[in-house]
């Protein structure tokens, strides 16, 4: 570990336990700043001249302080909390720390009420100079994606579902949707996963599928009915005339790329299809 240069908010940051006092003890930076560690997380194996990795944010009356907790999301990271209280100038919701995060009234999309879960980024507030969250997240995604090509594969995070589809970040900086007709599975917000560029659009936005196209689809979806046949003894009770809703809901396929893996799974020689059902051919 490397002892930080200065006390960043926000941040994991490794610092020197300087001296002990009643109220706990005080850990330092580089540049001699130090920080407070209450005597409620301090522990006989913390030292003094060792060095500590702590987060700091502010307590309730906003001075910097530190924790051996560790939030649910830091500066510029992204979550979904749950909102724990509300008042007239915002909410708070649960980061897994102390003191709850503030959600000014301006930072939200609709009026929090308790209990609910809220996708939000962790910001630094120049104005009250401490962290607060916020449900606005358009102007920070980056609306010149770079290097995104048809079929690649990248990493999202569910934020948001709309009209047309869930809304993701992709990459941790562009904005992308997955339309819902494109969907055959459970999806939830505050999931990562990998999906597949479609298209960039003009206005930087991206749009994603689950599945891969071409070849890499075609190979996934037979991989999958194989799998789920050898998960359930080899014999599954569908075929060519099944629901697609039953198929989406079992299979996590549309059923036109249910139907192209039958035929292709039939004609490798890997499944039987009958009236009662897709058997596995050893």
């Amino acid at each position: 570990m490397q002892q930080n240069q200065h006390l960043e908010l926000g941040r994991i940051n490794c610092l020197l336990v300087d001296r002990h006092t009643p109220h706990g003890i005080f850990l330092k930076a580089v540049d001699e700043k130090d920080v407070l560690l209450p005597q409620a997380y301090v522990t006989d194996a913390m030292q003094e001249d060792t060095l500590l990795e702590v987060f700091l944010y502010t307590d309730s009356e906003d001075r910097l302080i530190a924790t051996t907790l560790k939030p649910k999301a830091m500066l510029d990271e992204y979550a979904l909390f749950e909102v724990v209280d509300v008042a007239p100038f915002g909410a708070f919701v649960n980061w897994g720390l102390a003191k709850d995060l503030f959600v000014p009234n301006m930072f939200q999309k609709e009026k929090f009420k308790i209990g609910d879960k809220r996708f939000l980024k962790v910001v630094y507030d120049e104005k009250t100079h401490r962290l607060v969250g916020t449900e606005k997240l358009g102007n920070f995604f980056d609306k010149r994606p770079k290097g995104l090509a048809p079929n690649k594969e990248v990493k999202i995070l569910i934020i948001a579902k709309t009209p047309l589809g869930f809304k993701c970040i992709v990459e941790d900086k562009y904005e992308g949707l997955i339309y819902h007709n494109e969907i055959f599975e459970k999806i939830e917000i505050g999931s990562e996963r990998k999906a597949f560029v479609k298209n960039v659009r003009k206005d930087g936005c991206i749009d994603l599928s689950l599945q891969a196209g071409g070849a890499k689809q075609k190979d996934a979806s037979n991989e999958k009915i194989l799998s789920l046949l050898k998960q359930n003894g080899g014999i599954m009770p569908y075929n060519y005339k099944s629901d697609p809703e039953l198929i989406k809901n079992v299979f996590g396929l549309s059923k036109k790329a249910y139907k192209r893996s039958l035929t292709a799974l039939q004609e490798s020689g890997a499944i039987e299809i009958k009236e009662s059902g897709i058997y596995l051919k050893s």
